[in-house]
């Protein structure tokens, strides 16, 4: 369990810690945004040391992060190898055999993996500074504004609240399977198509079952304490602005607006 970082809190003390959940959510949703816009390497190299200098601020090590991005990296290969197959635009850069590689399979297949690298280690910094109740209240604030159409805030808000908790532990449990698994003769890397298929089934379902498990064991102990969703619900614990989220959401939007001013020029490419 402490090797995984994707969703795991680190109970640290820094000012990232001590910071309003719902300044976080909202300078994370600003920079998620800012990744999107075309600025080019100057904007993602803007907003990459942005990230880092937030990850050190929170007293999180970059080899924490990197752990955080591992799962993600079967991914990214599989899209190289699809925009290698796919993208023939450009200028010839690889020639093997008969088959050509091209300057924008690289290029963009470049973008992608920098972009998702991006989105992970913005999200890793914020569960890992978020208590998961803060999270909760966080969301749960951000959504009030759409009651008044008929959004339940609530409900939405413990539904991802519990889905970013439980990220680390199904992580572990298909670490486990997998293990269980090629000691019974399992072997999900070699093989042909079928046999590995097969070996895909043998991890997949089990997972499935061991997910529905802890769904239904959740569900019952949230019931023996009497929550019910629909009644209303108050707070012990009540969330305030203060001046350094503000300071983290005028940077986040600075941020965005440098990410927009660069995509109409050319300063954001090089």
């Amino acid at each position: 369990m402490n090797n995984i970082a994707l969703g795991r809190y680190l109970p640290l003390t820094s000012i990232i810690h001590n910071m309003d959940p719902r300044a976080k959510i909202g300078a994370m949703l600003l920079m998620i945004v800012a990744i999107f816009i075309p600025a080019g390497y100057t904007g993602y190299i803007i907003i990459g040391i942005a990230v880092v200098l937030t990850a050190l601020l929170a007293k999180l090590k970059l080899s924490f992060l990197w752990r955080a991005m591992k799962p993600m990296l079967f991914m990214l290969s599989f899209l190289l190898i699809i925009n290698l197959l796919v993208v023939r635009s450009g200028d010839v850069l690889i020639t093997i055999g008969s088959w050509n590689i091209y300057t924008d399979a690289l290029t963009q297949t470049l973008y992608i993996v920098i972009r998702l690298a991006l989105m992970i280690m913005i999200t890793t910094i914020l569960t890992a500074t978020t208590k998961p109740l803060e999270l909760t209240l966080g969301i749960e604030d951000l959504l009030k504004p759409f009651k008044v159409i008929g959004v339940p805030a609530h409900d939405i808000a413990m539904m991802i609240s519990i889905a970013l908790r439980f990220i680390p532990t199904l992580i572990e449990e298909t670490q486990r399977i997998m293990k269980a698994q090629a000691s019974r003769g399992v072997d999900m890397e070699n093989g042909k198509l079928m046999e590995k298929v097969k070996a895909i089934l043998s991890l997949i379902v089990p997972l499935f079952v061991s997910a529905f498990q802890r769904a239904e064991e959740l569900a019952y102990a949230m019931e023996a304490r009497g929550y019910i969703p629909s009644r209303p619900r108050t707070r012990y614990k009540q969330l305030k602005m203060h001046g350094k989220d503000v300071a983290l959401l005028l940077l986040s939007v600075l941020i965005l607006v440098g990410m927009i001013v660069l995509s109409m020029t050319d300063l954001g490419f090089f």
